[in-house]
């Protein structure tokens, strides 16, 4: 790898399930000058699906095949993927599901995760995969954070949303509704507020002000639609402010996602998948960048699905992806000045 005189983060970018959506945002992704001043970029996939995704984007690009990230070069012209040969191209159409892609998935996944824990790489990127095809192939994740949370033995760790400077964690994510409602403790409300206070820190904000949701209508108005504001959030409000951490709430969900639009806290912590999700979704569905907290390496993704009903089509925007890229770098350029703080 040539040497450059400023940091420029070497980012894994894992193309998700191949008969998806994700090899054909990738070809646009690293193709945006936005992202080749940012970063580089390494492909991490197969050369053959990579080689049709530009073709079906109409892309001019070289594919070359590698073998390792040393071998990577700086050509705008070249797109480097690093080929695990782990998949027929033409045993893996566009827009089928199929048990081979998910297991082809998760081993972009562990091959990228293993290189960053290496040091080779300084963060993911991950593509969109399918849980069915995943699950097909005998992996019983709910999703790509818990498997970045096994391989990297993570216990403490929480999915963060991320649309321009909305913020927003999650106490529970791939769970049923009522399984939601079981989950939202006071152990597991204050960690997630713990895990928002270090995001903010690492993304450099200086007030770091957490707003937390109640789980019911109107925060259960002092418990006439619910006990857990009382018995679970606002206890783990008040342990987190005795730790210095500027956290209020539980607030009614229903107003406290137009506060945040206004700039009166910097992250919230929602109670489920779909209380987080749905507001940040309508405001910037294709700007939306999924974080994972919490772990020991940098994880940023697309906010969106495999999209098999549009995928071989070309028509894939890629702009979540470029958004997840750039904060990855953000992370990346954080984590690189404090290594280099803490070793002055």
């Amino acid at each position: 790898m040539p040497r450059h005189t400023t940091f420029q983060p070497f980012l894994g970018l894992t193309i998700g399930d191949p008969a998806g959506i994700g090899p054909e945002i990738m070809a646009k992704a690293v193709t945006q000058e936005e992202v080749r001043a940012a970063c580089r970029p390494l492909i991490i996939g197969e050369a053959g699906i990579m080689r049709r995704a530009i073709r079906l984007c109409r892309l001019d690009l070289h594919v070359r095949s590698i073998a390792s990230p040393a071998e990577m070069t700086a050509d705008p012209g070249c797109l480097d993927v690093l080929d695990l040969k782990n998949i027929d191209t033409a045993g893996c159409p566009s827009g089928v599901l199929a048990p081979h892609c998910g297991r082809a998935a998760v081993e972009y996944l562990n091959k990228a995760i293993d290189l960053t824990i290496a040091h080779e790489l300084d963060g993911v990127v991950t593509g969109p995969l399918n849980k069915e095809a995943m699950a097909q192939a005998g992996f019983k994740y709910d999703g790509q954070t818990e498997l970045f949370a096994e391989r990297t033995h993570t216990k403490d760790y929480a999915m963060l949303l991320v649309v321009g400077r909305m913020r927003v964690l999650h106490v529970s994510t791939h769970s049923s509704l009522r399984t939601a409602c079981d989950k939202t403790k006071q152990a597991r409300v204050l960690t997630v507020i713990r895990l928002a206070h270090q995001a903010l820190c690492d993304l450099g904000s200086r007030q770091k002000r957490i707003g937390v949701a109640g789980l019911n209508p109107h925060a259960s108005e002092n418990g006439r639609f619910g006990r857990e504001e009382i018995e679970e959030i606002a206890p783990a409000v008040e342990i987190a402010n005795t730790e210095g951490i500027r956290a209020s709430g539980p607030f009614p969900p229903d107003t406290l996602f137009h506060r945040h639009k206004l700039g009166e806290f910097d992250a919230l912590v929602a109670m489920y998948h779909d209380q987080g999700h749905i507001p940040l979704k309508l405001i910037g569905f294709h700007r939306g960048v999924n974080v994972t907290v919490g772990l020991p390496i940098i994880r940023t993704s697309v906010d969106h699905g495999t999209a098999f009903d549009i995928a071989g089509t070309g028509t894939a925007n890629p702009r979540s992806l470029v958004e997840a890229i750039l904060l990855a770098t953000k992370f990346a350029h954080r984590r690189h000045k404090a290594t280099r703080t803490s070793d002055a």
